[in-house]
């Protein structure tokens, strides 16, 4: 069966409060562990009343706690918005908390608008343009080579599984020149799956962390007992997908029947392109969607996002997964 792993937005519900949603996916954390999921990783995201998830690694740190096992990491930090030097900080740290257990997810598009870039007093697109390097830098700041001007501590030393994601060509190829794992953000952006995967294969350079390509491809993921019960819990997500495309992102709101029927034909098409790779339904549904897109993409390993307005809905959508693919 191919590895699983979660990734999170920490969301904040309707009515609901960001204590609560940090509980909760604490909860959600140590219920991906006891059923045998690989990573859970959480998004930066910064500005948006409906995500509790944009201090990461203060999150990563929380959900260390709740858990013992399961590799917990950033899918990812947009480094365009940081210093990497602090970044190594950050995450070296949590190697120091949880040893063994540190993924470090890297993005190159900025996460944010302008009101953030303002905020945090950075030129987003200026930075964007120094990806690669910062990624060098920060890779030196954990190896020690070459030796940096002033040493991170904590950060040097840690061993912080290091990770390109992407949703073009262009973190493909980067992945590939440095020899490090790909993970492809094909849960919201498919358009480039194919290409950016075949790229990253045909020009990958092995490394010292890694000697073959490995690709982690990302999923959008809700089970339940019947394929119209998994639409309707996917209402929320498709409501705060729309009103994150018109302008107007808010609180996840509660499930409604029949919401996608409701939309007018554009905006439905919308929401029918971004689902290019998703699995919703019953787990025999579940089961066919996800075995075909591994097939499809000879992925080392799917990471399933989805969000549902009742948390307990999530947790039990990764359990029939699970069980799904074991059967």
């Amino acid at each position: 069966m191919i590895p699983l792993s979660i990734l999170d937005l920490v969301p904040v519900r309707e009515g609901g409060t960001v204590p609560e949603a940090l509980a909760e996916a604490a909860l959600l954390a140590k219920a991906a562990e006891e059923l045998g999921y690989r990573r859970f990783w959480v998004a930066e995201h910064h500005g948006m009343a409906g995500i509790a998830g944009g201090a990461t690694s203060g999150v990563l740190a929380h959900i260390g706690n709740a858990t013992s096992t399961i590799r917990i990491g950033a899918g990812g930090i947009m480094l365009p918005n940081h210093n990497p030097f602090v970044i190594a900080e950050q995450f070296g740290t949590l190697d120091a908390l949880f040893p063994g257990r540190i993924d470090l997810g890297l993005g190159r598009a900025p996460g944010a608008d302008s009101r953030v870039a303002q905020m945090l007093h950075k030129d987003i697109a200026q930075a964007s343009q120094y990806f690669p390097q910062d990624v060098l830098e920060l890779r030196a700041h954990f190896t020690g080579e070459p030796a940096m001007p002033l040493a991170a501590t904590p950060g040097l030393g840690a061993k912080v599984e290091m990770w390109v994601l992407g949703s073009s060509l262009f973190g493909a190829q980067l992945a590939a020149q440095l020899g490090l794992p790909y993970a492809f953000a094909s849960h919201f952006a498919p358009d480039h799956l194919d290409a950016a995967l075949q790229i990253y294969r045909e020009r990958f350079q092995p490394s010292a962390v890694l000697d073959r390509p490995h690709v982690m491809a990302g999923m959008n993921v809700l089970c339940a007992e019947t394929d119209e019960e998994a639409w309707m819990l996917a209402s929320s997500q498709d409501q705060s997908f729309v009103a994150l495309r018109t302008g107007a992102p808010g609180r996840l709101p509660p499930p409604i029947i029949g919401y996608r029927e409701s939309l007018p034909a554009p905006t439905r098409a919308m929401l029918e392109h971004m689902r290019q790779a998703a699995a919703i339904g019953s787990p025999a549904t579940v089961r066919e969607r996800i075995t075909a897109f591994a097939a499809r993409t000879r992925a080392d390993e799917i990471i399933v996002a989805g969000t549902t307005f009742d948390p307990a809905a999530r947790r039990r959508s990764l359990a029939l997964t699970m069980e799904a693919l074991e059967g």
